[in-house]
């Protein structure tokens, strides 16, 4: 008779099915380009949202500032979550609000309804993606093992990007736009039937939640953005504007004053005491600004100007990424022997350029000089300018603030870009209305009655006639997207200072990240 063998007890919070690192790496990098994903594919679809949901121009910019916004507020706020609570369990609670806000966002009716999804979703990319990341350090062994997962890590982070205009493209033609939602559903469920199997509970640190911080600092850049928004349509003069602008003064202000006085802030202001750093935040927040608002109309000038496809337009945008990755990799070669600040200036410089030739698209622009030479030239300096300011945002901090540098210029990425966007969503709105004053007599004079009664009904200037009023509040927004590219380049000359010890710093720092993705 033998003796039966008994079992050898799980460790509480181990994965339940151990060693299986390729799996967890798998479950881990598909949360990400879920997360990365999501910032593009809604991107192309758009145009089809706005006319399906009735958006207007400027109200379509809450479509992207509503997730962004809340993703960028709460992002570090996520990050701390998982070292107190612990990484897994906080892992699958953003997983799972992510995957229940695009059900209920591709369900949308009504424009709030979408607004409130997409926010929802930046909630729980903003409790997810920092998890994500900080699973690697305690999955997989120190060496080797773990250089490679951050490498995948950081090559789905950089194609998710071109991932989405590609299935945003793909799913809004071929089925609907509902679809660029709808599709992060059956993903979303899957990493969470796969996480407690493959991936086990990281150790709990003692803290505390800055709650206070991350709700002022959302709130404030919220109220922010709608004044800026509402006063593209309803004047500088309107009461809703006013007050917008007055809370976010409150807002922002007593968020600077609890960060200061905070035990465990969100946001350590400390980190904004070196020069090198600070300036950091700058450029990306002013990149950023820019970047955002050049997406969101070069989507609506190719789709409803030029005549593109969903997925034609996915297409014309891939070989801004394929600049965005060029130059991702030529800068992190040759930054430990330069330093930073060469690839700042010039990666700024490049973005300027590029805007600079977006102001003069026209409606008879072609997309090879109207749209594609200005965009490699745009995404060519934001490629210089990626890995440059990552590193440079670590460089020289403790480790145990490592997180907290990176996570600052992450939040800085997603809130300058809702911001930027509103601004540019303003200069549009009131540029494209002065333009349509001036339309309006040569439409009267052409129109057939139809089109008449139709404009009289809408208020809407059918094409060509409304053509020329979207490209021209276009060509003027950028306009005042070359000043965003301005102040990041004036940064870079005047702030940043590379010392020998910077040098050596920054050396170290891409030895560790690898090559670029």
């Amino acid at each position: 008779m033998t003796t039966p063998q008994l079992s050898k007890p799980r460790t509480p919070g181990a994965a339940h099915r151990e060693g299986r690192t390729g799996v967890a790496l798998a479950v881990i990098a598909a949360c990400q380009l879920m997360v990365v994903l999501d910032a593009t594919i809604v991107n192309i679809a758009l145009p089809h949202i706005q006319t399906d949901l009735a958006f207007s121009t400027t109200d379509l910019s809450w479509v992207i500032s509503a997730y962004t916004l809340a993703f960028g507020g709460l992002l570090l706020l996520g990050g701390r979550a998982g070292d107190i609570l612990g990484r897994r369990r906080v892992f699958l609670t953003g997983i799972l609000l992510f995957t229940l806000a695009s059900l209920l966002g591709g369900f949308a009716q009504e424009p709030w309804q979408l607004l409130a999804a997409r926010a929802l979703q930046g909630i729980g990319g903003a409790i997810a993606s920092p998890t994500s990341l900080a699973l690697i350090t305690t999955t997989f062994a120190e060496g080797p093992e773990r250089n490679r997962a951050f490498g995948v890590f950081a090559a789905v982070s950089a194609g998710g990007g071109a991932i989405g205009l590609l299935a945003g493209g793909m799913l809004t033609e071929w089925l609907d736009w509902r679809w660029v939602l709808f599709v992060n559903v059956p993903i979303g469920l899957l990493i969470a039937v796969l996480t407690p199997l493959y991936i086990g509970e990281s150790e709990r640190h003692p803290g505390r939640f800055d709650i206070a911080g991350a709700l002022t600092s959302t709130g404030g850049m919220a109220s922010l953005v709608y004044g800026f928004i509402r006063a593209s349509e309803d004047g500088w003069r309107d009461g809703l504007t006013l007050g917008s602008f007055g809370a976010a003064i409150v807002l922002l202000g007593a968020f600077v004053v609890i960060e200061s006085r905070a035990r465990e802030p969100i946001t350590p202001l400390r980190m904004f005491a070196d020069r090198n750093r600070a300036g950091t935040y700058l450029i990306m927040l002013s990149l950023a600004a820019a970047m955002f608002g050049m997406f969101f109309f070069i989507v609506q000038f190719v789709q409803n100007v030029l005549g593109f496809s969903p997925i034609r337009s996915g297409l014309g945008f891939l070989p801004t990424t394929v600049a965005i990755v060029g130059a991702a990799a030529l800068s992190q070669r040759f930054l430990p022997r330069f330093g930073p600040k060469p690839f700042m200036i010039t990666g700024s410089a490049f973005t300027g350029a590029g805007l600079i030739w977006l102001t003069f698209l026209r409606t008879d622009s072609s997309y090879v000089a109207g749209v594609l030479g200005p965009m490699l030239l745009f995404g060519f300096g934001m490629g210089l300018n990626f890995v440059t300011l990552t590193l440079t945002a670590v460089s020289g901090v403790a480790t145990n603030e490592a997180g907290a540098a990176s996570g600052l210029l992450n939040a800085s990425q997603q809130v300058g870009g809702s911001l930027g966007l509103s601004i540019l969503v303003t200069v549009f709105g009131t540029a494209a209305r002065t333009e349509a004053d001036r339309q309006v007599p040569a439409f009267v004079a052409q129109a057939e009655p139809g089109q008449l009664a139709v404009f009289k009904e809408t208020g809407r200037l059918p094409d060509p006639w409304g053509d020329i009023v979207l490209t021209h509040g276009m060509s003027t927004a950028f306009t005042a997207a070359v000043a965003m590219a301005g102040i990041a380049l004036v940064t870079a000359l005047l702030v940043i200072r590379v010392r020998k010890s910077d040098l050596e710093a920054l050396n170290g720092a891409v030895a560790q990240a690898g090559p670029a993705a």
